[in-house]
C-alpha cells in the first residue's frame, strides 16, 4: 500500500505515520519546514503545503490512500480557519479524485457538530458548532459531501479530544496538575467528556482506509465511556503520585480569563492556547458515540483512561516537559 499524508509533523499525525511504518505501508509526507517527530523515520518527503499544487500532484500520484490530517486548530478570525480546514481540502480533495485516488480518509472534530446535551450525540445529529474552529469543519464536511464522486471512497472521522505523547494543548493541563493542582469547571460530575488517546485514533483511521465503501461515511472515534472531570482528576493524580487539590471554576471565571489572556498575548504577538473560543468550549458536555464505528469498522477502544494517561505522563516527564 501506498499512502500520502497531510499534517504528518503533527501531534496525531506523526502517530499514523509510526502505525503505517509498522505495517510496512510505502509512506509519503506533506512537510513544510520542520519535519519534528517524523525526523529519522522511513518515509518519503514531499516539500510544501497545502497550497502548493505541484507538490500534492507528487504526493498523489499513484497513491493508494490519501490520510488529510492537516489544519489549523486555532486562530483569531474565521478567515484562516475556511482558508485551510475548507478551502485547501475543497482543493486537495478535487485533485485526488481528478488524479483517481480512491481511498481518502479526512480527520474532523467532534467539534463540528457542537456540544451535546442530553446524550452522546451521533452521526445522525445536525451540525450546530459553537466556535470558529468547529464551524470551518462543519463547513469542510459540507463541501465533502459536495463535491465527492461516486466511485471514490471518503471517510470522515470525527474525533472527540484526543490526548497522548506529544499532544502540546491538553498538556497545559498536565502541567498545572504536576503542580499539585487540578482546574475543574462545574462540581467535576457535570460537565462530562469523550476522551480518546492519539493510538486509538490512529487505529480508527487505518481502519477507516480499509473499509470498502463508496461515497462518504462519517464516524465518531472516541472511548466507550463518557468521563467526568473528577474521573480525569484521580487518574491524573495516580500517574504523577500525589495528591491533587481540585480548583472549581465557575463558567463566567473561565470566559473572564480568557478575555484576559487573549488581550495579555495580543501584547507579545501571539495567540494563546487558552482564548474565548476554547472558554466557550471547555464549559459545555462534548460527549460522542461511537457505536456506529463498532458496527461498520469494528472499531474497538484499546486503551484506558487509566491507562493512557500514565502513558501521557511518564512521556511528558521522560521528555522534561513535566
Amino acid at each position: 500500500m501506498k499512502a500520502f499524508i497531510t499534517g504528518a509533523t503533527g501531534f496525531i499525525g506523526s502517530h499514523l505515520i509510526d502505525l503505517l511504518i509498522d505495517k510496512n505501508v510505502e509512506v509519503r509526507c506533506l512537510v513544510r519546514n520542520n519535519e519534528k517527530w517524523l525526523e529519522g523515520k522511513d518515509y518519503t518527503r514531499i516539500n510544501g503545503d497545502l497550497h502548493d499544487l505541484d507538490a500534492l500532484k507528487k504526493g498523489l500520484d499513484g497513491v493508494d490512500v490519501l490520510y488529510h490530517l492537516a489544519a489549523v486548530v486555532m486562530a483569531p478570525d474565521k478567515k484562516t480557519f475556511d482558508l485551510v480546514n475548507v478551502e485547501a481540502t475543497e482543493v486537495l480533495i478535487r485533485l485526488a479524485q481528478k488524479i483517481n485516488v480512491k481511498k481518502i480518509v479526512v480527520l474532523s472534530s467532534l467539534a463540528a457538530v457542537g456540544p451535546s446535551i442530553s446524550r452522546p450525540v451521533n452521526e445522525q445529529d445536525p451540525l450546530h458548532p459553537v466556535s470558529m474552529y468547529g464551524e470551518s469543519k462543519k463547513k469542510m464536511e459540507e463541501i465533502i459531501h459536495k463535491i465527492s464522486e461516486p466511485d471514490t471512497s471518503i471517510t470522515i472521522l470525527r474525533a472527540a479530544a484526543v490526548y497522548g505523547p506529544r499532544e502540546e494543548q491538553i498538556y497545559t493541563f498536565f502541567k498545572i496538575a504536576a503542580k499539585g493542582f487540578c482546574p475543574i469547571v462545574g462540581d467535576g460530575q457535570n460537565p462530562r467528556i469523550s476522551l480518546v488517546h492519539v493510538r486509538d485514533v490512529v487505529q480508527g483511521l487505518w481502519l477507516a482506509a480499509n473499509h470498502p465503501h463508496k461515497g462518504v461515511e462519517t464516524y465518531f472515534i472516541s472511548s466507550d465511556e463518557t468521563y467526568t472531570w473528577n474521573q480525569i482528576m484521580k487518574a491524573t493524580a495516580r500517574a504523577l503520585g500525589k495528591k491533587l487539590i481540585p480548583i472549581h471554576i465557575k463558567t463566567k471565571l473561565v470566559k473572564n480569563l480568557a478575555s484576559l489572556t487573549e488581550k495579555f498575548a495580543s501584547f507579545f504577538g501571539y495567540y494563546p492556547v487558552f482564548n474565548r473560543e476554547k472558554a466557550n468550549e471547555m464549559v459545555l458536555e462534548w460527549t460522542c458515540s461511537t457505536a456506529k464505528a463498532k458496527k461498520d469498522l469494528h472499531y474497538q477502544q484499546q486503551v484506558g483512561l487509566e491507562e493512557g494517561i500514565l502513558e501521557t505522563v511518564l512521556w511528558y516527564k521522560r521528555h522534561h516537559w513535566l
